[in-house]
């Protein structure tokens, strides 16, 4: 039966593959977000925030009365608007498109995101595969989202969504054949993304058109 051997040239391959997929990892949470150094908050937490924004009556000034009130004017125009229904959707295109994004996966990613996002993860799609890395993203419990603001311009209901996540990335070169699995780096990460659609559209889909490292 035939052995494996492990030369000196294989590791350092090995090592050099390694720092290719630090700096592919890097693009990744450039695009993605920042490590942050608290755990997300309780689930139930959220909850009561969300139903604290549906029972308290709009605001007439301060930061807390322009979300409100952009909220109202986004219900105006589609009067079914739920925002709990929402942000499921929202935290579902999250995780979506953060695993199409390890995967390669061109076509979900451009159906959810406006052009601009997409251009920015094909290019760090293209570095990835120029370096002949393959990524993998595993969430370890569902992100949490909260409604940052919402407001309505130039007839697009513009809702900003803060997602905090934990997950498992594992980076490794594509083209060493029986290669140990490298082990997961385990990540908090924190973003807010923008999420648009027409007002008066009966399209529910809402596209991804920004992305921003949210403050620890």
């Amino acid at each position: 039966m035939a052995k494996w051997r492990v030369t000196t040239l294989q590791i350092l391959g090995l090592v050099f593959f390694a720092a290719l997929a630090g700096v592919v990892l890097f693009n990744l949470y450039a695009v993605l977000g920042k490590r942050v150094g608290r755990q997300p908050e309780d689930a139930l937490a959220s909850a009561v925030s969300r139903r604290a924004i549906e029972a308290t009556p709009p605001a007439t000034d301060g930061a807390e009365g322009v979300a409100l009130s952009g909220l109202a004017a986004v219900r105006a125009q589609d009067p079914g608007f739920e925002i709990d229904s929402f942000l499921a959707g929202a935290r579902t295109a999250y995780e979506t498109i953060v695993k199409a994004f390890a995967a390669n996966d061109r076509q979900t990613l451009k159906s959810l995101t406006d052009p601009h996002v997409f251009s920015t993860f094909e290019t760090a799609i293209a570095e990835r595969e120029k370096a002949g890395l393959l990524e993998k993203v595993e969430f370890i419990n569902p992100a949490r989202a909260d409604l940052e603001s919402a407001e309505v311009s130039e007839d697009r209901a513009i809702m900003r969504v803060r997602f905090l996540s934990e997950f498992r990335s594992t980076s490794k070169a594509a083209q060493i054949d029986g290669a140990p699995e490298p082990a997961p780096d385990e990540r908090r990460a924190a973003e807010v993304w923008t999420f648009e659609r027409p007002s008066a559209s009966r399209d529910p889909n809402w596209i991804l058109s920004r992305v921003e490292a949210a403050q620890a």
